[in-house]
């Protein structure tokens, strides 16, 4: 689980798990803490949120604030904090295609598994937001072109995600995506889909396009039975803010006891010393105790 020796299983690790055929769900981590919460809860697949990765470094909505230097930087973290492959937001790719092949090698390099970049111009917003706009579908597939370019002989899995449901409806998206896939993406994201009926629409009209959808509490697309969304084509589902929002309600639970020390205080189920196993003290004990020796036979 991320020990500090071990190797993160990359985009070969999602490659396996894609042809594998199960559907893959993978939670969304906001920092390398909650990645490996992830982890260490079953999950073989990671998910860098990128609204998440604004509200843990900034404090602030996902509305592009964040910078490509400091999103590939929390890309590289949660990588290393994790053995699991990691599907990491790439937003727009940071600008034209130029960028976006700036992007896709510095992802690259940081390890992840697989990234998205997304058809919105700048600056981007949440996709279940309101007020987004999006580039031409020409462009984009521009994008997508320098995107399998950067990539090379890497088995890094690209996906191209439209935001054009809300601007120019479902049927322009569908075809987007479309266009995206055959520019080279390995799969493709309609982002805010507004019903069962729309999810179902996508899955329809490209049956044999591998297809991620992102579902959040309190967004626009309902939550759909696994085996249904396996059956229209959807192979990862990104649940985006889940991990996020339970996190940040746990602790406004606990602020409020603080508030009175004079009360009793909850005894919490994870005290200091679960909590240092958990990240991982042991294995620093361990290392430390191999160097040691190693000194010391020197």
């Amino acid at each position: 689980m991320g020990d500090l020796g071990q190797a993160n299983a990359g985009p070969r690790g999602l490659r396996e798990l894609l042809d594998r055929g199960a559907l893959i769900v993978a939670p969304g981590a906001y920092d390398a803490l909650s990645a490996r919460l992830v982890e260490q809860a079953g999950f073989e697949t990671v998910y860098m949120t990128g609204y998440g990765a604004s509200a843990s470094l900034l404090g602030r909505p996902d509305i592009g604030l964040l910078s490509f230097a400091e999103m590939a930087d929390q890309a590289r973290r949660l990588v290393q904090a994790v053995s699991v492959p990691v599907i990491a937001d790439a937003d727009n790719g940071y600008g034209n295609a130029l960028n976006v092949v700036r992007t896709v090698r510095e992802y690259a390099a940081a390890g992840v598994a697989a990234l998205h970049i997304e058809d919105q111009s700048v600056p981007k917003r949440c996709g279940h937001m309101g007020g987004k706009r999006v580039i031409e579908q020409a462009e984009m597939v521009e994008k997508v072109h320098a995107a399998v370019d950067a990539r090379g002989d890497s088995e890094l899995v690209l996906i191209a995600r439209s935001d054009a449901r809300a601007e120019e409806g479902l049927e322009r998206a569908i075809e987007r995506v479309a266009s995206y896939r055959d520019a080279g993406a390995d799969l493709v994201f309609i982002d805010a889909l507004e019903s069962e009926r729309e999810i179902v629409a996508l899955g329809d009209a490209l049956p044999a396009v591998a297809k991620v959808i992102n579902w959040v509490e309190g967004g626009r697309t309902p939550l759909l039975a696994p085996d249904r969304l396996a059956d229209l084509g959807f192979r990862v589902v990104l649940c985006s803010l889940a991990v996020l929002l339970a996190a940040t309600d746990a602790v406004r639970v606990r602020l409020e006891r603080l508030r009175d020390l004079g009360s009793a205080q909850p005894v919490p189920a994870l005290d200091f010393g679960a909590f240092n196993e958990l990240i991982g003290m042991a294995e620093v004990a361990a290392l430390e105790a191999r160097y040691a020796t190693d000194r010391r036979s020197g």
